[in-house]
């Protein structure tokens, strides 16, 4: 980057991506490059920037330091600023910015895209340093209560989109979700993906979203959602809506572009509504009552149901998710037929499959089955003791058009490697 900054004419330049940056190289650029820093402050008013490990960087005086924090005190005329932060172990407790620090104030940044751990974060950057944002694109790890006193109250008049992404399960719907959406009186675009945990009370569905924020925004033009409820009944009969309620209930406030499924299960049920055409490229919580489709963006698919998945069930799975690049299937269920059929399935983009969380069955269906092929596959999850069984010790053949590719093997548990295990897994 010296070399571009020293012999290249930057003087036009607006918009700037730093694109898988490590901590460490990006600090020094950000602290020591003159040039750099000059062109930050001067010139750029678009960045985005790609950061492995997270924007807090531990100093060696033990001292930390936020680059979010550092970038907002350089880029003085900055207007759309995207963090990617790429996370090798992502905490879901800790905040990613230092909440009791001073954040930078600006007067004119009016987008912002960013991925951060817990909700407090969110309200920290919706708590006034950015007057004029109007745009905040927000991905969070977990959404769960806080003792923080950060304020949830006051109105978000300038905010007009707003896109709120968490893959991980909350309680935390009504205490936390629902007061922040109420303050974004002049919203004109929302987008929200999000898997509600209720106890003892019904399914999310239109009625209540409605009731809940959406008569707040009058000015709303554009909804876009994927929301998933699982409900707990703790023993208490709760009268939990059919799948056609569900739908009726968005198309009474409105929306009528929209697909549903529910199932009831012992403790209570699981419901997931979601606004056609699907326009996320994370699909989850997938049961057997999924009413198929065509989800052509849909890279990342977690399937989860306490009845089991039959061999022709992931035949629809490979049709209606055509570019599927990850798919996690959680099911603990042994299969009823076990006798597949001999069509082929195929996932042609599936490069990541993890099966930590599913019985063996499912095992013997991906990497082992001869009638299901995982071309692209170089990633799997899998418990040692499943792996061991189903491939007889690494001595059965029928895994190896699957497995022979495999670059890296997710395992949660301590092992010790036989010695055949090399040969049957060669780029390990």
């Amino acid at each position: 980057m010296e070399f571009i900054f020293n012999t290249v004419d930057h003087r036009q330049l607006h918009s700037l991506s730093l694109v898988n940056f490590q901590q460490e190289p990006l600090l020094q650029y950000l602290t020591s490059d003159v040039i750099f820093c000059r062109v930050l402050s001067d010139q750029i008013t678009h960045l985005k920037v790609e950061i492995t490990g997270g924007i807090i960087v531990k100093l060696s005086n033990g001292n930390e330091l936020n680059l979010f924090t550092l970038i907002l005190f350089l880029c003085k005329h900055l207007k759309d600023l995207t963090i990617d932060q790429l996370f090798g172990d992502r905490s879901v407790t800790d905040s990613t910015f230092n909440l009791t620090s001073m954040c930078p104030i600006s007067l004119i940044l009016t987008k912002m895209k960013i991925n951060v751990n817990t909700f407090d974060d969110c309200l920290y950057i919706l708590n006034g340093h950015f007057e004029c944002l109007s745009t905040l694109i927000i991905d969070i790890y977990k959404i769960s209560d806080s003792s923080s006193n950060i304020d949830n109250t006051s109105k978000l008049l300038k905010l007009k989109c707003f896109s709120l992404i968490s893959y991980f399960q909350t309680y935390a719907y009504d205490k936390r979700i629902v007061p922040l959406l109420r303050r974004m009186l002049n919203l004109e675009e929302l987008t929200l993906l999000i898997a509600i945990v209720r106890i003892k009370l019904s399914y999310i569905d239109g009625t209540h979203l409605y009731n809940d924020f959406l008569v707040q925004m009058p000015r709303l033009n554009k909804f876009t959602f994927s929301i998933n409820t699982l409900v707990y009944d703790k023993g208490v009969k709760i009268d939990l809506s059919s799948n056609d309620d569900i739908q009726n209930s968005f198309i009474k406030i409105g929306y009528q572009h929209l697909d549903s499924y529910a199932n009831v299960m012992k403790t209570g049920g699981r419901c997931h509504a979601y606004s056609l055409p699907y326009q996320f490229d994370t699909f989850l919580h997938l049961t057997n009552s999924f009413r198929h489709g065509n989800f052509y963006k849909v890279r990342w698919l977690l399937m989860n149901d306490a009845h089991s998945f039959e061999h022709e069930f992931f035949k629809i799975i490979s049709q209606d998710f055509p570019f599927l690049q990850r798919l996690s299937v959680n099911n603990f269920q042994p299969q009823k037929n076990k006798q597949h059929s001999s069509t082929l399935i195929t996932f042609a983009e599936v490069s990541e499959l993890n099966l930590i969380f599913a019985h063996t069955d499912y095992v013997e269906e991906f990497p082992l089955a001869t009638n299901i092929r995982l071309p692209r596959l170089t990633i799997l999850g899998i418990k040692y003791e499943s792996l061991a069984m189903v491939t007889n010790n690494f001595t059965n053949n029928a895994a190896r058009f699957n497995c022979s590719q495999l670059q890296y093997i997710m395992i949660p548990e301590p092992f010790v490697r036989p010695e055949n295990f090399h040969s049957y897994f060669p780029l390990l």
